[in-house]
């Protein structure tokens, strides 16, 4: 940077912008429980969907952003999804309509989910300390936000950006089932972009612009195993009739170790790239803390490695398999004595960022029915599978450029590293635009908690986030 005096301005009306502005609008947008579609299939009979795009849509079409659009997009039988469009200003005209910034952000929300402290719920806005707590605000509805007052701040600073193409769609924590059909359609708009921009990731720390350089894929489903018509008292049936319990424990054995956690599936696994093994290596050793140190582990429980490296791995180019959600057992207060007609589980793989999801879908399906013990009846359904995605290689021009927003906004050096979550978003478009340069951010840090109870967005390093974006987009016009 050479010119401090307007980044100084640009960050105070940033931070502006999001007291008087951004803050209240996110606020309203918690209270509205727009649960995505794979989590509430009467999504669009209740209007909540509907009622938080317009919410967002509303605020984005009152911003002064020269030449604007802001549009709603449904197509026939999926989610809507908000697409904005801002012609190129200043100097990036010069570059044409071609040279496209692609931005990217979400609306929907994961479901409730127990244990919000005393007073927090998830659509109960609470502002604690800078941190605004609530479902979705940091995972993701801030990225709308945050987006639009990053490109406002550049423009009334004066510094210039290519034409940029905004989009915020309705089905990501699904999945992003609704977005090939979006991006398909889209595709005379969107064009071929030379950098893509991603708020739904998170940060190691507050203090420098992090970015991510993997994402896990996802591959999930609902294990059931039933055995029964109906129930029958346990002293008369156990003995004769196989729990259904035991018998999805069996399953279970075939695709997990149950004592070391490692997944048993060939199609799960991957070798881990030897420049991704180096930033796990350097990142460990410079960051303070090991990962498992942002867990609220109980009582004496250990993480599952100790060594910080291990962890980072792990965490980004490992299989896992998760339990997410169980139907047909009732709650230890009301569990009568009864031999259960059935188990589900519902079961979460993440995949490591280069595997192939659709062989690790099949394969999972394929272990798990095959020869039931006992001849039960056996069904792995409602499957579902999401690409990872594996960054390519920093431009010059953007490494640069990462290192001018970081110690712009935050005042230190930038830092990349692996994500253990999936945007599914990632992975399509890395295959669809291999000449792309990915900037992938967020404002989930240590304890930010998506998905769980007490989730919170640091408005803070929103502020640092919203300032970092308006120096990437200048530094991308005049590369």
């Amino acid at each position: 940077m050479t010119a401090t005096e307007p980044v100084d301005s640009m960050q105070s009306r940033i931070d502006r912008v999001w007291d008087d502005d951004i803050v209240p609008e996110l606020t309203g947008y918690i209270r509205i429980p727009n649960v995505s579609k794979a989590y509430e299939p009467d999504w669009r009979e209740l209007g909540h969907m509907d009622r938080a795009v317009e919410h967002i849509r509303r605020w984005c079409a009152t911003r002064a952003i020269a030449g604007l659009t802001v549009d709603v997009v449904s197509l026939p039988g999926l989610t809507p999804m908000i697409v904005m469009e801002v012609p190129a200003f200043g100097a990036g005209s010069t570059r044409g309509a071609d040279d496209v910034v692609l931005l990217y952000g979400h609306l929907d929300k994961q479901p409730e989910m127990e244990g919000w402290r005393e007073g927090f719920g998830p659509w109960t806005p609470v502002i604690e300390n800078e941190r605004l707590y609530g479902r979705g605000g940091a995972d993701d509805g801030y990225s709308a936000y945050a987006t639009l007052a990053a490109i406002e701040a550049a423009q009334a600073a004066g510094w210039s950006h290519a034409r940029l193409v905004i989009l915020i769609e309705a089905s990501e924590e699904s999945g992003s089932p609704d977005l090939p059909a979006y991006l398909d359609h889209l595709a005379p708009l969107v064009g071929s972009p030379s950098l893509v921009v991603c708020l739904d990731s998170g940060c190691l720390d507050d203090q420098r612009l992090w970015v991510t350089t993997s994402l896990r894929g996802l591959a999930s489903g609902t294990l059931r195993v039933d055995v029964l018509a109906e129930g029958v008292h346990s002293g008369e049936a156990s003995g004769i009739v196989p729990s259904s319990f035991r018998i999805i424990r069996q399953l279970l054995d075939r695709v997990e170790d149950a004592a070391t956690g490692r997944v048993l599936l060939d199609e799960l696994h991957v070798d881990i790239p030897d420049d991704r093994r180096r930033e796990a290596v350097d990142t460990s050793a410079e960051f303070p803390e090991p990962l498992a140190s942002h867990y609220p582990f109980v009582g004496n429980t250990r993480p599952m490695a100790d060594d910080p490296v291990e962890q980072m791995l792990a965490h980004t180019w490992r299989p896992t398999l998760s339990y997410v959600g169980i139907d047909g057992v009732p709650s230890v207060a009301r569990g009568g004595n009864v031999l259960r007609p059935y188990t589900a589980l519902s079961l979460s793989f993440r995949l490591p960022p280069t595997c192939d999801h659709e062989r690790a879908i099949a394969a999972i399906a394929r272990t798990l029915e095959a020869n039931p013990p006992s001849d039960a009846s056996v069904t792995f359904s409602d499957h579902n599978a999401a690409p990872g995605w594996n960054a390519p290689s920093f431009a010059p021009w953007l490494a640069d450029a990462l290192e001018d927003a970081s110690t712009t906004a935050f005042g230190n050096s930038w830092r990349a590293f692996g994500e253990g979550g999936t945007i599914p978003f990632m992975g399509m478009l890395g295959d669809k635009f291999p000449e792309a340069q990915f900037v992938i951010t967020g404002v989930l840090g240590p304890g930010s908690n998506a998905h769980g109870p007490n989730e919170f967005l640091d408005i803070r390093t929103g502020k640092k986030i919203t300032t970092a974006i308006a120096c990437i987009l200048r530094s991308h016009a005049s590369r």
